[in-house]
């Protein structure tokens, strides 16, 4: 009998499901179009893999959220949340690097950032006394 919760224990069906999503969701739209530039769909699909393994400890990290509860638990679902994001905002600027700008903020700028404020988080989380 299937049940949902046999998904979220087995770790390799959990991230094949993750993979899966990730790769449907961007294949259209941005591995297909650049398929063949040479060296360059390696460097996007380089992000692809970062946003498959960040997604897939974030969806971890949420479910031992949702078993323990602790602030420790919280702060590492942010920070691999955000370097999700910090992902995808380089995600975006190899695949349009022109395209998009937030002001004075470059979205490589913006990306080292997230980056660096998802380690930090996720240094609060291991250091964190609960």
């Amino acid at each position: 009998m299937f049940r949902a919760e046999t998904i979220l224990d087995k770790k390799s069906t959990l991230f094949g499901m993750v993979f899966a999503c990730v790769l449907g969701s961007l294949t259209i739209p941005i591995i297909i179009p650049h398929a063949f530039h040479g060296y360059h769909i390696l460097h996007i699909l380089l992000h692809v893999a970062g946003i498959t393994l960040s997604s897939f400890l974030t969806v971890i990290s949420l479910v031992a959220f949702y078993r323990l509860g602790t602030k420790r638990m919280m702060f590492t679902v942010i920070a691999f949340s955000l370097f999700v994001v910090a992902e995808s905002v380089a995600l975006v600027e190899t695949t349009w690097p022109e395209l998009y700008s937030l002001g004075m903020l470059s979205l490589l700028e913006t990306g080292h950032l997230l980056v660096f404020l998802s380690m930090g988080l996720l240094a609060m989380g291991v250091f964190r006394n609960d």
